[in-house]
């Protein structure tokens, strides 16, 4: 039996897992960096390279983390009511705010609702996949089926942007890897010595790729977002080698990044770490008025370039800050109680009757995880459920 990542404690003296918080800051902000500059990367090598360079390091490695921290436990009611206040309505307030900036901005206010705007997708997937994860479990080869779906959804024309449809099932392979980590797979990559230097050697290669060969990788290749296009170098046949190729290479440099990441705290990172799910929220509404009013299109001397990239370092340090997380809470942990039903009280067993030995919970089966969507105290995957805490930190 694979033994579980030891991921944080809970109770009175619970503490978060640095290791986890570091991995989340470092993506959070190449995701807030590729968005800031994304508007003007086309005419930019250097932006374009770094794109193709960190391209496994954000999305990939989130959909990866979000993994690590789900249950494949049953979706009974303290589970789906979760699901609910920490990724449902989220989206949905997130999606209206996005509106109304639109229209503020001089745009048409639309009200998005099948296909969320710009980052909020993540949050439809992965609504998505924490729903599947307990049947994908059941699966005798869940890795994969999981695989040959992402793989065969490239030929169905059906599967686009509406309700995120595409990239919820093209990168559950990545989610479900994530998951398996969290249950202990490839431990020992993560504690031997001679997995650093391939770390560091798998890093170093997707910078040398990015800088040689940045303009012949297709964004189609690393968006997932349609179906496969008949000018791939390989042509229609051939075109699921290369989603292929990009999952490995997807799920390879994110084992990467977590090796190389520190597991003790690091000053600032592992605290603003624990902010991705505001970080991954407020920074498109902060972004969009920047890019909309021409000040990021401005930009175009190296020194300027330079500005802009740190820019958005600093943007990702301010709203994973604990004040603004503070402030955003209403908006990233909506109260519902005026919407929900009180949770239902544990059944009580009576005192004349002992209570019976706790039967062991299997390696696939994990404890539901209490909070949001990426940022969490969690509860190790060995152990029984236990009541949750607010929100998402």
């Amino acid at each position: 039996m694979e033994k579980p990542f030891p991921k944080s404690t809970t109770g009175q003296d619970r503490v978060r897992d640095p290791w986890w918080d570091n991995a989340r800051f470092v993506s959070a902000t190449l995701i807030v960096v590729l968005h800031t500059v994304g508007s003007i990367m086309a005419r930019h090598d250097s932006l374009h390279a770094f794109h193709v360079a960190a391209w496994a390091f954000r999305v990939p490695a989130f959909v990866v983390l979000a993994g690590v921290f789900s249950s494949a436990g049953p979706l009974g009611p303290r589970r789906l009511r979760t699901l609910l206040t920490s990724i449902v309505l989220p989206a949905l307030i997130f999606s209206v705010l996005f509106s109304l900036e639109t229209k503020a901005l001089g745009g048409p206010l639309d009200l998005h609702v099948a296909q969320l705007p710009w980052t909020l997708w993540f949050l439809m997937s992965l609504f998505c996949w924490r729903l599947l994860l307990p049947l994908v479990v059941q699966l005798r080869h869940p890795l994969l089926v999981t695989t040959a779906v992402a793989l065969a959804l490239g030929y169905v024309e059906e599967f686009g942007l509406q309700f995120s449809a595409s990239r919820t099932l093209v990168y559950l392979p990545l989610f479900y890897f994530g998951w398996r980590l969290g249950q202990g797979m490839l431990r020992d990559w993560f504690e031997s010595r001679w997995s650093l230097p391939a770390a560091i050697a798998g890093v170093l290669g997707s910078i040398t790729v990015a800088v040689l060969w940045h303009r012949d990788i297709q964004g189609s290749w690393l968006s997932m977002r349609h179906a496969y296009q008949a000018d791939t170098p390989l042509g229609m046949e051939g075109a699921w080698l290369i989603r292929l190729a990009v999952l490995a290479s997807a799920a390879a440099l994110v084992l990467c990044l977590l090796r190389l990441m520190p597991r003790r705290r690091v000053p600032f990172v592992s605290t603003l770490g624990a902010g991705g799910f505001t970080v991954y929220l407020l920074h498109p509404l902060v972004i969009l008025p920047a890019r909309e009013k021409g000040l990021i299109a401005r930009a175009d001397t190296p020194v300027e370039l330079v500005a802009l990239v740190l820019c958005g370092v600093l943007l990702t340090a301010v709203l994973a800050s604990p004040f603004t997380r503070r402030l955003a809470r209403p908006l990233t942990q909506p109260s519902v109680g005026w919407l929900l039903t009180p949770s239902p009280a544990p059944a009580s067993t009576p005192a004349s009757v002992p209570s019976p030995a706790p039967a062991p919970i299997p390696a696939q089966a994990s404890a539901p995880i209490p909070g949001g969507a990426f940022d969490r105290v969690s509860t190790p995957a060995h152990a029984p459920d236990r009541p949750q805490h607010r929100g998402p930190f």
